[in-house]
């Protein structure tokens, strides 16, 4: 029985991994991890403002990047 908690044990500490990793994942898709890079970055709250001035500079970044083909 101990050796059957300690497998359910382990099996739930290795999917709540995976999920931390998809979530890490679904927030870089989804820009919020840069998002909060760009508030950190340039010290202020989330606000509409900030959310504005983030939008700006990622197209900015977006259009100087070379583009192939």
């Amino acid at each position: 029985m101990r050796g059957l908690l300690l497998s359910l044990e382990s099996l739930l500490g290795q999917a709540a991994r995976v999920l931390a990793v998809v979530g890490a994942i679904l927030r870089e898709i989804f820009d919020e991890s840069a998002y909060a890079r760009f508030l950190e970055r340039n010290e202020v709250e989330s606000s509409r403002e900030a959310y504005v001035s983030f939008l700006r500079e990622s197209e900015a970044l977006r259009a100087r990047r070379a583009r192939c083909c």
